[in-house]
């Protein structure tokens, strides 16, 4: 495997994709990429859900189930880590990731507790972080799809093995020393995307309760429609909100949460729909944390008064 993806990374053509960006996409613009007459044009459509049985009972034209956690697993004891490169990148390839296409990913949208949109965004991080550069969450997700009137498919869809680029994007990640080393600088704001209760340590989740000191609290639900929790708000209804709690395109802004699929989903609307220029994922996120050096790493419960 890792002869296959040197020759598949060594010999890949280092010329940009045209047009790549790292965006939202409507329906109606993923149909006409996936219809599209030239087969070379067409995206690579990533079905991201962890429930295959929710791909079986339809899914995108074309779309690919990689179930997201299959990108984790527990190490050191700490479960839901992010696996290594190497691993990364044969799932990766196995699922057809193409430095030469553009990638649509999507999961299904609902009301709350649906937190599907999150399996989007933490594949688009990962993808991100290995170099690929064309990437598009479907804005709304299957529902929208589907309300838009397209029809879905229980036809399945094997990509041909991928072609990764040569040369990854590894700093849009933190590790622990980063988090460390840069949460006490008045220009560094760290982010917990978690819900409220999780943050002040009013839950039965956590090994240790409450939050990394310092660290705002801001729900990634925030960012999303009431009634579709893939289906991203415009920047414009929540820049208020995000400058109240001090998170503003000025500050280096470390996203957390749990297990960083929350965390995921607030770097990818900071950094790709608000475009604010300095914006990490924190991938230990705080199930790493809260056992680390012992479990002696400082928490606190008490939420830092918005401005």
């Amino acid at each position: 495997m890792k002869i296959l993806l040197t020759f598949l990374t060594a010999s890949a053509l280092l010329a940009p994709v045209a047009n790549a960006e790292i965006s939202l996409i409507s329906p109606a613009d993923a149909k006409a990429l996936i219809e599209n007459p030239d087969a070379s044009k067409r995206p690579i459509v990533l079905d991201t859900r962890g429930g295959y049985k929710d791909y079986f009972r339809g899914h995108l034209p074309t779309a690919h189930h990689i179930n997201f956690d299959t990108l984790r697993g527990t190490h050191e004891a700490v479960p839901v880590q992010y696996l290594p490169d190497d691993i990364t990148k044969a799932l990766l390839v196995r699922a057809g990731a193409n430095k030469d296409r553009t990638h649509v990913i999507y999961a299904t949208g609902d009301v709350l507790p649906n937190d599907e949109i999150l399996s989007a965004t933490m594949v688009a991080h990962v993808l991100e972080k290995e170099g690929i550069k064309d990437i598009r969450i479907l804005d709304g997700g299957l529902p929208a799809w589907k309300k838009a009137g397209y029809a879905a498919t229980q036809e399945y869809f094997g990509n041909p093995a991928g072609l990764l680029p040569e040369k990854g994007a590894p700093e849009i990640a933190a590790n622990i020393e980063d988090v460390l080393a840069e949460k006490d600088k008045a220009e560094v704001i760290l982010v917990d995307a978690r819900p409220l209760n999780e943050f002040i340590g009013e839950d039965d989740v956590w090994l240790r309760k409450g939050h990394i000191p310092g660290a705002v609290s801001f729900h990634w639900a925030r960012l999303m429609e009431k009634d579709n929790t893939h289906k991203f708000k415009p920047f414009a209804e929540v820049k208020a909100e995000l400058e109240k709690a001090g998170i503003t395109p000025d500050k280096k802004i470390i996203c957390y949460c749990g297990t960083s699929r929350e965390g995921s989903l607030v770097r990818f609307y900071l950094k790709h729909v608000a475009g604010y220029p300095n914006v990490r994922l924190y991938e230990g996120a705080w199930k790493e944390y809260v056992w680390l050096k012992n479990k002696s790493l400082p928490t606190e419960t008490t939420p830092r008064m918005a401005k």
